[in-house]
């Protein structure tokens, strides 16, 4: 029964699910896409995970012997907020596991890099991948694609040539690695070098670095002049010639990860390379053939389209959208969508920054001070840190969690039905109306007037209704 009186009106405590219903009221049924089938003489998901596990063990053996040897408590992790071994630590690991510290911190940077180490804030910790390292081998694909992802971190860069000019490399890296997937086999140095020349000047182009003025004439280098450490010819003309080192240099990083090998003056890739090349061009097919073109929006138009997603779709947008951007310039974007007005946007950016992961933490822990974005980013971090996302709302203050209810009804209101905003009432942590209207009109919510409003008319009981009416006439007016 319905109780008339506001005073004793009792609300049914459920389990705080921000933005949940929201999303599900705007959301539309579209059809699957079938599921891609990799090239033909692709080796089965088992028999590549078992590559990923034997060129990751060293890796996993360190990682394993911190998780042992390094509990809470103990440091062990330099304090620079990277999570870089501290001397003593490499000594000992190298001393317990028969290795050289060179050895341990090279193992230790790789298995950060692929997961199965955590680095937050000035410590470090063992990742679930490899808590799942011995039983799901989707777990340990996807930690070798993200060393895959960071090849360019896995080597060291050549210091004597210009930061700028080793991210012009790194950006063309992907044609060149997709002219090698479809090329299906080794493919020549001089080839690769000459698809990396076309890459960098259509790049340059872009950015309307066109050279100007008169040109030096082109002067051939010796044919006996030396190659680099895989043997890329000499025999380049000297304009060309800064290029041939910085391919080197890419190629020996991509074999340090497994992704190619280079024999006989030329480049193949491994198995697992030509899988992950194959992956990543999928994901930017499925963006392509997307309704939206969500690939080419930027994040609120993104997220907006995404709005008409299921959650599963969403997130596979997602994936597409950021696969087609770095990491840094997405989360960027992400957490500018955020700050919006659309509270509506804000929840769907911060389920977008948890398929991004671990790389969007310190922006995620950067802004969780700021009041709009405060409540979602520490969920962010909860579930992050290994809680349940059905029980993270307990990190949050009896103040950020009515924070957050109103920013969820505002959503609801905005995009949502009334019958769900109705329902929204249930998911307050308040036992009772008046304790959440009081608490509603102390919190400070920028929409708090117009969710009341909204409430009042959408709610069926008349004499609840009326309190309703009444508490955002209230904040309108500043009384109490």
């Amino acid at each position: 029964m319905t109780s008339r009186n506001p005073r004793d009106s009792r609300l049914r405590l459920v389990r705080p699910r921000p933005l949940a219903a929201a999303s599900r009221a705007v959301t539309q049924r579209r059809t699957r896409r079938p599921a891609p089938r990799p090239p033909e003489g692709t080796p089965p998901p088992a028999e590549l995970a078992r590559m990923a596990r034997t060129g990751l063990a060293d890796a996993a053996r360190v990682a394993r012997w911190a998780d042992a040897a390094l509990r809470p408590g103990r440091g062990g992790a330099a304090s620079d907020g990277r999570g870089t071994l501290s001397d003593t630590t490499a000594e000992r690991a190298a001393a317990d596991l028969g290795l050289t510290p060179a050895q341990v911190r090279a193992d230790w940077d790789t298995a950060r890099l692929a997961g199965l180490v955590e680095v937050h804030g000035d410590s470090a910790r063992p990742g679930w991948r490899l808590r799942a390292w011995d039983r799901d081998d989707s777990a340990v694909l996807r930690g070798w694609v993200a060393l895959f992802d960071a090849w360019s971190l896995a080597y060291p860069e050549p210091e004597e040539h210009e930061h700028a000019a080793v991210a012009e490399v790194v950006s063309a890296m992907p044609q060149v690695l997709s002219f090698l997937q479809l090329s299906a086999g080794p493919v020549p140095f001089e080839q690769l070098l000459d698809l990396l020349d076309q890459r960098v000047t259509e790049l340059r182009t872009e950015r309307c670095e066109v050279p100007y003025g008169p040109q030096a004439e082109p002067v051939e280098v010796p044919a006996g002049r030396p190659g680099g450490v895989f043997g890329i010819p000499g025999e380049r003309l000297a304009e060309d010639t800064p290029l041939s080192p910085l391919l080197d240099w890419a190629l020996h990083a991509l074999a340090s990860v497994g992704a190619l090998t280079c024999a006989d003056g030329q480049a193949t890739l491994t198995p697992l390379g030509s899988w992950a090349v194959w992956v990543k061009l999928e994901q930017i097919c499925v963006a392509a053939q997307s309704p939206a073109g969500n690939i080419e929006q930027n994040a609120e138009d993104m997220l907006r389209g995404c709005a008409q997603l299921r959650p599963n779709a969403a997130r596979a947008e997602y994936r597409a959208w950021l696969a087609a951007r770095t990491v840094g310039s997405a989360v960027t974007e992400l957490l500018d969508a955020a700050r919006g007005d659309d509270a509506l946007l804000r929840g769907l950016a911060f389920e977008a920054l948890r398929v991004v992961g671990a790389p969007a933490e310190p922006d995620v822990r950067a802004v969780a001070e700021a009041t709009p974005l405060r409540p979602y980013a520490l969920l962010w971090l909860a579930e992050h840190d290994g809680h349940d996302p059905e029980d993270a709302h307990e990190v949050l203050t009896r103040e950020e969690s009515t924070w957050l209810w109103v920013d969820t009804a505002a959503a609801v209101a905005d995009h949502g039905e009334a019958p769900l905003l109705v329902r929204h009432l249930e998911s307050a942590v308040q036992p009772t109306v008046p304790a959440l209207l009081d608490e509603v009109r102390a919190v400070g919510h920028p929409r708090t007037v117009q969710v009341l409003v909204a409430l009042a008319a959408a709610h069926p009981d008349p004499a609840l209704a009326r309190a309703v009416r009444r508490a955002a006439f209230q904040v309108h007016t500043g009384g109490s």
